[in-house]
């Protein structure tokens, strides 16, 4: 079985040339055998490319851009399916092969086997369990910190009713200092009256 990948060696299109470099680089590092097919100068190449490209998978002029994707007769896809796929790390069921042995994607998850993102099965699922521990133990002060505010509030209970007395107190005192200066103030305004008078 071999991959073959359609492009356009003399293509114009800046995006169309860094698709086409991005998945002949990417089958060459992981050292999947492919051949390259041009189709700008063999016509055979671009008749054929057209032809097996599925009919919903064409764009809208019927046209298909390169890269083309497949495996011997079988369409893998275009670029974007070949983006997708390699993102989602699904790569060598996209182009219909079988993971090399000792690869990511054969691993169980006892070997600890590598996820999409980067992370390692048994880190994942350890962090896991750390994250669950520590929600539950933040649940425990939180439940802490309720008891303690319960127990506050019967003292601020206590500490409110004493303040309403104080400031029942305070309010007796202020407005009986308030009658005493306008007592004082009014001898003033009687003494300023009779200086006037004279």
């Amino acid at each position: 079985m071999v991959i073959k990948v359609f492009v356009a060696t003399s293509s114009g299109s800046i995006a169309i040339r860094k698709k086409q470099q991005e998945v002949v680089g990417f089958l060459e590092a992981n050292k999947i055998d492919f051949k390259e097919l041009d189709i700008a100068g063999d016509e055979e190449n671009r008749k054929w490319m057209r032809e097996n490209v599925p009919g919903e998978k064409k764009p809208q002029n019927g046209i298909p851009l390169p890269p083309q994707i497949f495996n011997e007769e079988q369409y893998c896809g275009d670029f974007d399916s070949f983006f997708s796929a390699k993102e989602e790390n699904i790569i060598y069921s996209f182009l219909g092969l079988a993971p090399p042995p000792g690869s990511k994607v054969t691993k169980s998850s006892e070997e600890a086997s590598s996820l999409p993102n980067g992370d390692v099965a048994g880190e994942v699922q350890g962090a896991t369990e750390a994250t669950e521990k520590a929600e539950e133990s933040g649940e425990n002060e939180a439940q802490k910190e309720d008891n303690e505010d319960s127990g506050n509030l019967a003292e601020s209970s206590e500490k409110e009713e004493e303040g309403e007395t104080a400031t029942e107190e305070t309010e007796g005192i202020t407005e009986e200092g308030a009658e005493g200066e306008a007592e004082e103030e009014e001898p003033e305004e009687k003494e300023e009256a009779g200086e006037e008078d004279s």
